[in-house]
């Protein structure tokens, strides 16, 4: 789990920093960061369902409630940013991406955390 998780938070730490820098530069959301969006969360989706698999055939002493909720949060999160982010005109939109794919490698690292028992 560590090294997909670790690979995730990079790919959106590339995809905060691209959508900082267009905040930057006063420019609305672009289709190839909605597209990132949309690969990214198709990659946290199948980390999700695998992280259910392992914990259903586990006999880890994991709290299922928060491993449960960290990964329905970080597959939900870069939707629902992207959708805010379309639908704000300015170049904020591209702001609130950016707080949404740096909230995501912050929830990888609390997975791997509450999967290692820590």
């Amino acid at each position: 789990m560590t090294p997909v998780a670790s690979a995730l938070g990079v790919a959106c730490l590339l995809l905060a920093a691209w959508s900082g820098l267009r905040t930057a530069q006063d420019r609305r959301v672009g289709g190839g960061q909605l597209l990132a969006c949309a690969a990214l969360t198709l990659a946290l989706l199948a980390q999700a369902v695998a992280g259910f698999v392992a914990l259903a055939v586990s006999d880890r002493a994991v709290d299922s409630v928060t491993f449960v909720g960290y990964h329905l949060t970080a597959v939900a999160l870069l939707p629902v940013g992207a959708l805010w982010a379309i639908g704000e005109r300015s170049r904020w939109g591209n702001g609130v991406l950016a707080v949404a794919a740096l909230v995501v490698p912050v929830l990888l690292v609390r997975l791997v955390q509450v999967w290692d028992g820590r």
